[in-house]
């Protein structure tokens, strides 16, 4: 017997949950988030890592559907940071009353569909809920991958991956390792350089990042925006990235090299790793002699920024720029990602040339026998993204069928990215 029943459990209280609550509750249904985390804010509540910011501008990283809210609650700066975000969505689930129907520290146990009466039956909590519709707000970055690195159980000092940074923790004065340098990476790297004592950044694929080109929201800037809400978002809605600037139309091989170099410039002093590769030319993701354009002027930017030649060498990447195009973040300082590796406490090592075969009691062991002592190591590796959240999730359709299993045969397929055969009335908002 189901304890209580709804129309729809929405699993996840991020900027997705909250929306789909929002909308689903104005059409009359009876609603139900369920998060494990303890308050809304979804990914945003859980990374707490320094550094950690939005990479899109702060005027479209927001709900367009509150006209009022675009105008009246304002963010400082062009790029917004992890405590506003979550102050962000606060607000929003305060303004309209959502908390009344959610349910925090409540994880998503087990969910089956029943064809007997056409309902999911959900376990969560100790509890068993049915629902006409199970929608699923996981995100694609939550479930943390963690190396399995020989040794890791045996390190003395503090170890955190960055989506499980503890609040307030103080890296001042310490010796840091920071393993991996995506996005989270080039964004702690960039905050932490002048703090610690020593920080040695282990990487394996150099990155294409640009500045964000992050600074202080003007009254011009404000203006404009709020006299042209509708032109923004009819733009947003109807672009490529949905990034909130007019993706170019021009063909790398329509510019003379004089030309490209100064549109690649304006790219780069204006700031966004997205911007950067959709703004500029219009086949960089398309043509390899423009992509190669593109790798070799981040390369020339590096070298003219990086003051040890044998930095910039480890810092260069000469693979296909197609990775999610990165945008550092600004250091309280002012410094950037690579200006970090001009400091005389911040090294790297290049795991190509030296892979780290264990870890021990007072650091990392490289494969060159070097021991690199640590008192802190900072795993910034990232998630099993997209389906990872899902098949970990015992979420079963007909006959008993997994998720799972369905993608263990048939690979993820979906229609639309939000619904999958055999799962009625499932929606995954993120989509696969």
């Amino acid at each position: 017997m189901a304890d209580e029943y709804f129309d729809a459990i929405i699993v996840g209280a991020g900027f997705a949950g909250i929306y789909q609550l929002y909308k689903l509750r104005n059409l009359g249904l009876k609603c139900l988030v369920i998060d494990q985390a303890g308050d809304v804010g979804g990914t945003w509540y859980w990374n707490l890592y320094p550094g950690a910011m939005s990479d899109t501008e702060s005027y479209v990283y927001r709900f367009s559907w509150d006209r009022d809210d675009l105008v009246n609650y304002r963010w400082k700066e062009h790029y917004v940071k992890q405590p506003e975000v979550l102050a962000y969505l606060n607000h929003v689930a305060d303004k309209y009353n959502l908390r009344e129907d959610m349910r925090f520290n409540t994880a998503l146990e087990f969910a089956n569909w029943s064809d007997s009466d056409e309902r999911w039956h959900v376990t969560a909590g100790g509890n068993i809920i049915t629902s006409r519709y199970l929608v699923t707000g996981l995100g694609l970055l939550s479930k943390t991958n963690l190396p399995d690195i020989p040794g890791i159980d045996s390190f003395q000092g503090d170890m955190y991956h960055t989506a499980k940074w503890p609040k307030d923790y103080d890296v001042t004065g310490k010796n840091v390792a920071v393993i991996g340098c995506g996005s989270t990476g080039v964004q702690v790297i960039t905050e932490i350089g002048q703090k610690v004592g020593q920080m040695t950044c282990y990487q394996r694929h150099p990155q294409y990042s640009v500045p964000s080109g992050d600074r202080e929201v003007t009254p011009e800037d404000r203006q404009y925006w709020d006299d042209n809400w509708d032109s923004i978002w009819h733009q947003v809605f109807n672009s490529i990235t949905a990034f909130g600037f007019k993706e170019s139309d021009r063909s790398y091989h329509d510019a003379t090299p004089e030309e490209r170099e100064q549109i690649f410039q304006n790219a780069w002093d204006q700031g966004n790793g997205f911007r950067f590769m959709f703004a500029t030319f219009n086949d960089i993701a398309t043509d390899l002699e423009a992509n190669e354009g593109a790798q070799d002027f981040i390369r020339r930017q590096i070298d003219r920024i990086v003051t040890d030649p044998a930095k910039a060498k480890k810092l260069k990447p000469y693979d296909v720029y197609a990775r999610r195009p990165l945008c550092d973040g600004n250091a309280s300082n002012g410094q950037k990602y690579f200006e970090q590796f001009n400091r005389e406490n911040v090294d790297i090592v290049d795991l190509k040339e030296a892979s780290i075969e264990q870890i021990e009691a007072n650091g990392i062991r490289t494969s060159d026998g070097v021991l690199h002592e640590h008192d802190l190591i900072i795993f910034a590796t990232g998630f099993d993204a997209v389906e990872g959240n899902y098949t970990r999730i015992a979420i079963e359709g007909r006959n008993g069928l997994s998720m799972k299993e369905y993608w263990d045969e048939m690979g993820p397929t979906s229609y639309l990215g939000t619904s999958l055969p055999s799962f009625p009335n499932f929606f995954m908002i993120s989509g696969t």
